[in-house]
């Protein structure tokens, strides 16, 4: 696990600079902390800050063939590396070190560009072809690692961070507003867009090439779901198969050098790993979860991680955030992520980041389940979009403007506005929006070009005519999977545990079991009501009911409970009147009507808030100010931390501690 960036010049002119790349690595050492190398040649210069996973020792990068003339820096693990490897040798290829990196170059020496499609794994990587003088670069198929491409002049550069990039001379932060409007309205930046005017991603299962006759960006993989009919006959030979396809993505991602361990939320996904896990590691299994201050309204997930931890005998630590740990990580988190996500949750993720890091330096998550196998509540719903489909305009119009009037109801008002919408790429973005195409008139300023008119919809349609799935549940799930898991779960998950310089490895999305999945029946996925069906059915083999049947929850934090008591005033500072005015990009009267709206207690505007809060916070971190490297492996307490194994508890220093 690394971080890369580089720089390429396609026509003859001043040679790359160590020093500039140099910094560009230096900004993203969190990525990497334990090594830094770079190959710097005339117009080229690659460099990679390493976390050594696999081959501790001698997993050194840049990483070459035998004659020099492919070289090769990589983010991320390619789990099948030892067949790939063992077919190598045979194939009269000397390999000089035991890492992961090096089968990729001499792959690359007989394929070219296609070698990617031999890889199992998660990664980012760029290669030199010294023949060919040619740069390639690709990201994983589903996007687990972030790559991100911009021109600065005649100069192509890249980086696994935006803000490596930005430490070109001559790379400006500028706000890109049509990424703001679809930010707006998705709570995320679509790719190929990001927050930054001129800084691109690269999408997941795309390659990129650029020598001297230009770039070209290629797809080399898709999600399809063209057998959605199912290769089996019976639920048992479904569920078999997804059984066995767990169990193998589970042991290759068992694969490393360091210690490990799981996050643990206490839902189907997470246990399940952990489960299979706990049968084949040979010690307890290091777990760790997050909870919050307690609310009179809500629970948190803890006590269902500590069933499973307790039925599995798991070393099991947790993290409880406060409302002033939210306020303290604020700043930090916006600047990991490098451009805002409008979820509370990042806040979570960088916490139980931070504490597995304390002891482990790979940990396996859950990431991934909703959206293969149908998991969140939008999904059933929208089964009863025929029904709306029927109904007059104005009779939309009345059910919106009535539910408007009434306090609370949250879910229920979300979704009469998805299914109020006139289409189906209008309904999926009005399914989980930050703002719905009714406050977006009253929110934004007008006379911004660009802001007003959202394009989120368009970036669905688009997405929507890459899919060969004909089912409407199978179209939902190709759209959260390419959009919502890439470019917000994925992308939060692998920002936030690489700030604590910690591995995140998710097996749920082996690219194998993503193809069996989307061969599953929509039956399969949503029987009746029951979400994850098979998953559900292969878990009951290792949970119990309790879990598997639990609500799902996500990070329930107590957001809207902590804006309008312990941090209100932090809700001020940054919403304020005078500074929203100041921005320019929103109606001022608008936000507070929110804010008093949301301290009254009317309304649970909560993530609403956040979302702009979010926004104006990565205007002072990037746009305001120069993003310089910062101390990001230094630990910020947040806990107290509890670890326990069903004992009684003791206490070590400022830590509340439970061994077994």
């Amino acid at each position: 696990m690394c971080g890369i960036s580089g720089i390429y010049r396609s026509d003859v002119g001043p040679p790359v600079e160590r020093r500039i790349l140099s910094g560009m690595l230096d900004v993203i050492r969190h990525r990497g902390p334990d090594d830094e190398g770079m190959y710097v040649a005339d117009q080229i210069g690659i460099g990679m800050r390493r976390l050594s996973i696999i081959d501790v020792e001698g997993g050194h990068q840049p990483i070459t063939n035998e004659d020099g003339s492919v070289i090769v820096v990589f983010n991320g693990e390619i789990y099948n590396y030892r067949e790939l490897a063992d077919q190598l040798r045979s194939r009269g290829h000397q390999l000089a070190t035991f890492s992961d990196t090096e089968v990729i170059v001499h792959l690359y020496e007989e394929l070219g560009p296609e070698c990617v499609h031999q890889f199992r794994g998660m990664f980012g990587l760029a290669i030199w072809d010294k023949k060919q003088q040619r740069l390639f670069i690709a990201r994983d198929r589903l996007g687990v690692k972030p790559l991100y491409y911009a021109h600065a002049g005649d100069t192509f550069v890249f980086g696994s961070e935006i803000k490596s990039l930005l430490q070109y001379p001559g790379m400006s932060a500028t706000p890109n507003i049509d990424a703001i409007s679809n930010y707006l309205s998705l709570k995320y930046v679509p790719s190929p867009q990001t927050m930054f005017a001129g800084i691109h991603s690269l999408p997941p299962g795309h390659t990129l090439t650029y020598d001297r006759n230009g770039m070209r960006i290629e797809k080399y993989w898709d999600v399809s779901f063209q057998g959605e009919n199912g290769p089996f006959q019976s639920e048992e030979e479904y569920a078999e198969r997804l059984d066995a396809l767990l169990r193998e993505s589970v042991k290759l991602r068992l694969r490393s050098d360091v210690p490990f361990g799981a996050f643990l939320s206490g839902g189907v996904d997470s246990s399940i790993i952990v489960a299979l896990m706990s049968q084949m590691l040979d010690e307890p299994v290091k777990t760790f979860s997050v909870g919050f201050d307690r609310t009179k309204r809500r629970q948190d997930e803890l006590p269902y991680a500590r069933l499973v931890s307790e039925q599995f005998k798991t070393q099991h630590h947790e993290v409880i955030m406060r409302p002033e740990d939210f306020v303290s990580l604020a700043e930090k988190v916006i600047w990991h992520l490098d451009q805002p996500i409008a979820d509370q949750a990042t806040m979570a993720t960088y916490a139980v980041s931070q504490l597995a890091a304390q002891h482990v330096k790979m940990v396996l998550t859950g990431e991934g389940g909703d959206e293969l196998f149908a998991g969140y509540a939008r999904y059933p719903g929208e089964r009863m979009s025929p029904l709306f489909n029927f109904m007059p305009r104005p009779l939309k119009s009345t059910i919106l403007a009535l539910a408007g009037r009434i306090p609370q109801m949250d879910r229920a008002k979300l979704a009469l506005n998805a299914l109020c919408q006139r289409d189906e790429a209008s309904r999926m973005v009005h399914w989980f929006p930050l703002f719905n195409d009714e406050m977006r008139g009253e929110l934004v300023n007008r006379s911004v070009a660009g802001l007003e008119s959202g394009s989120a919809a368009a970036v669905f349609r688009d997405c929507l005519k890459q899919t060969d799935a004909r089912h409407p549940l199978n179209r939902m799930l190709y759209v959260d999977t390419k959009l919502w898991l890439s470019d917000f779960l994925l992308l939060r998950g692998d920002k936030l545990s690489m700030a604590n310089s910690l591995e995140a490895r998710v097996p749920l999305l082996d690219h194998k079991l993503v193809e069996f999945a989307g061969t599953l029946p929509p039956r399969m996925k949503l029987k009746g009501m029951m979400r994850k069906y098979l998953l559900k059915k292969v878990a009951r083999r290792y949970l119990p009911d309790k879990i598997v049947d639990r609500k799902k929850e996500g990070f329930p934090i107590p957001i809207n409970d902590w804006f309008r008591g312990p941090i209100r005033s932090y809700v001020r500072d940054l919403l304020s009147p005078d500074t929203i005015q100041r921005r320019g990009l929103f109606n001022p009267a608008f936000v507070e009507r929110f804010v008093q709206e949301q301290e009254s207690g009317f309304g649970d505007h909560g993530a609403l808030l956040w979302g702009l809060i979010s926004l104006e916070q990565w205007h002072r971190v990037f746009i305001d100010s120069t993003p310089t490297p910062r101390e990001s492996v230094t630990p910020v307490t947040v806990a107290p931390v509890r670890e326990y194994a069903a004992t009684p508890l003791s206490y070590s220093g400022q830590m509340e501690v439970r061994k077994g």
